[in-house]
């Protein structure tokens, strides 16, 4: 595993900025991009009431690997990512992901490639509770 991964769970938990953030604090860095994935209130124009989300049990590793993916660049140099599971409402981050990096332009990339490919790899599953009483599920690979 890369001495840039700083940090990365699946947790059934509130999620915090401020431990992806010194997570991935870094003398060497120039920049640092931090993306925060929130609940919000509609999806396609149907009221969203909450969501609920599902790990599979091998889904850190499949995040390790996106992880390790990404810090195959050199001038990154911190990658954080944490993933909530469970019950959420509207306004609850569900997924945090930083990283530091020696220019900004590497920065922006890599936490955009980090957060892509979370969502793409990772068998992580959101149930959509809708405010009519129906739900569905999202991203169920």
């Amino acid at each position: 595993m890369s001495d840039a991964i700083r940090l990365l769970d699946i947790r059934d938990g509130a999620l915090s900025s401020d431990e992806v953030l010194a997570a991935v604090a870094d003398p060497t860095a120039g920049g640092t991009a931090l993306f925060i994935g929130t609940v919000r209130n509609h999806d396609q124009d149907k009221p969203v009431d909450r969501l609920s989300y599902e790990a599979h049990p091998d889904a850190l590793e499949h995040l390790r690997k996106v992880a390790q993916r990404v810090c195959d660049d050199p001038a990154v140099t911190a990658l954080a990512a944490v993933h909530r599971t469970g019950d959420l409402v509207i306004g609850d981050a569900a997924v945090i992901v930083a990283v530091a990096a020696s220019h900004r332009d590497v920065a922006f990339a890599a936490c955009r490639q980090l957060i892509d490919d979370l969502k793409a790899e990772v068998p992580i599953w959101k149930h959509q509770h809708f405010i009519d009483g129906g739900s569905e599920w999202v991203g169920a690979h």
